[in-house]
């Protein structure tokens, strides 16, 4: 999930849950927030998601 820049910060935020189940109830839970990594971040060059880095 992708979150805009509008908030303020200087990056856009790369979200993620992740869950795990056991015997059909939630036995965990975690979120991770991330900013999105610049051009200058970049090892490989590459953008995180599709051919672009965020403007």
């Amino acid at each position: 999930m992708l979150f805009p820049s509008e908030n303020g910060r200087p990056a856009a935020w790369i979200a993620t849950d992740i869950d795990r189940f056991q015997d059909g109830n939630l036995a965990n839970h975690c979120d991770v927030l991330q900013d999105e990594a610049t051009t200058a971040q970049s090892v490989s060059g590459l953008p995180m998601f599709g051919d672009l880095f965020p403007a």
